[in-house]
């Protein structure tokens, strides 16, 4: 595995070879790190994470147990997923081709989402593909987000909508902090 000298990696996780772990980067128990996947420094993957191919995670970002990050997306610095958070990367799954036939890699296009520096993904968010989330954004527990996120929003719901606004500290304030 190409990394750095000092991460930790819990005995029961399964990290590629080919996956690149930032300096003090920890990953816990039965999480898996697929191969091409980069992450930053100072990261923490949760117990039964999952991070898939060449996935893209910055430093500090902290990744709760059970989550599931997919092929596609990438998360800039500080961001926190929630526990059970699903990220997906298919706008139209299916299993099969309309012949019958086993789709395979060729067969679909892999959607792209960005989940901005700071944001937060509060329990059991999902997220489709193709969405960016801004800045500082605060993803509400239980939230299907659709569609972009602005920076500094509190979004809640299915489909999440904004209920208001968040500083970089994630109190409720009036309108969006200006940068």
């Amino acid at each position: 595995m190409s990394s750095s000298p000092d991460y930790f990696i819990h005995p029961t996780a399964e990290v590629s070879p080919k996956a690149v772990l930032g300096h003090g980067t920890k990953v816990w128990n039965y999480a898996q790190v697929r191969e091409g996947a980069t992450l930053g420094d100072g990261c923490i993957v949760g117990k039964n994470a999952y991070i898939d191919f060449d996935v893209r995670i910055g430093r500090h970002c902290k990744i709760q147990n059970n989550s599931s990050v997919y092929h596609g997306v990438e998360l800039e610095d500080g961001v926190f997923v929630g526990p059970h958070v699903i990220f997906t990367n298919d706008k139209n799954p299916r299993a099969i081709n309309p012949d019958g036939s086993l789709k395979g890699a060729s067969d679909w296009t892999v959607g792209r989402t960005l989940i901005r520096f700071g944001a937060s993904l509060g329990a059991g968010t999902i997220v489709l593909t193709g969405v960016t989330i801004g800045r500082f954004a605060m993803i509400g527990s239980g939230s299907v987000v659709t569609r972009d996120v602005p920076d500094y929003a509190l979004v809640v719901g299915n489909p999440a909508r904004r209920i208001g606004w968040v500083d970089a500290e994630g109190r409720r304030v009036d309108s969006p902090p200006k940068d």
